[in-house]
């Protein structure tokens, strides 16, 4: 197994059918015989050869890692990076405002004890915070005859999405919140916090907590 050096962006899409993937050592021979390198991730890979034994024209050190293993915070920027490389400029314009929102969380976050910024999913909360501000534009903009700014939101709504868990269906939500009231004994109003605070690190971003508070509320009352 060998670890290279970062050249080029991961690109998380079908290679070129030209292009061979192969290790470290395969690509230097490639390499010296005129071959053009197009991606190295700085990631662990395993060494093939291709099946005729030639060298290709192009080769590849391709990332293993499936997208389950970065953080929210890798991912995002992994396809911040390749909505640049591919020219994408409404998905792109969309990734930078998650990441200035992000960023502007993180400077928050730093002003106190936190020196790394803010958690996975403390990123979620701002995701869904947006799609939220966006669903709601949604409907402003549909009332007001603006059906191209509506689907403008829509679009920037689907690109946050990626980056959001599966959302909670009602009947899964009511038993998320049966669920954490019978752990935690709750049996008053007064346990309000204490269950939106478990909801909330347990499916951050999984279920609208605007939404969720009222039915915890009744279950109390």
């Amino acid at each position: 197994m060998i670890k290279a050096r970062v050249l080029f962006a991961v690109r998380r899409r079908p290679l070129p059918k030209d292009v061979v993937t192969c290790g470290y050592f395969v690509m230097l021979a490639a390499v010296a015989r005129g071959a053009r390198i197009i991606y190295v991730p700085m990631l662990t890979v395993s060494a093939h050869h291709s099946a005729d034994g030639q060298f290709p024209k192009r080769v590849a050190l391709c990332d293993p890692r499936d997208e389950n293993d970065m953080t929210l915070r890798e991912q995002i920027g992994a396809a911040l990076k390749q909505a640049m490389k591919d020219k994408a400029g409404s998905r792109l314009a969309t990734l930078r405002l998650i990441n200035a929102a992000i960023k502007d969380q993180d400077i928050a976050a730093r002003g106190g004890d936190n020196h790394e910024g803010v958690s996975d999913a403390e990123i979620l909360a701002i995701l869904g915070k947006m799609t939220k501000q966006r669903q709601e534009s949604v409907r402003a903009y549909e009332e007001g005859g603006r059906l191209d700014l509506a689907e403008r939101e829509r679009e920037e709504i689907a690109v946050i999405s990626e980056f959001l868990p599966k959302q909670l269906s009602d009947e899964e939500v009511e038993a998320a919140i049966r669920e954490v009231i019978e752990e935690t004994g709750a049996d008053s109003i007064r346990d309000m916090g204490k269950i939106m605070g478990a909801l909330k690190s347990r499916y951050a971003g999984q279920m609208d907590f605007g939404a969720v508070g009222p039915k915890v509320k009744a279950r109390l009352s």
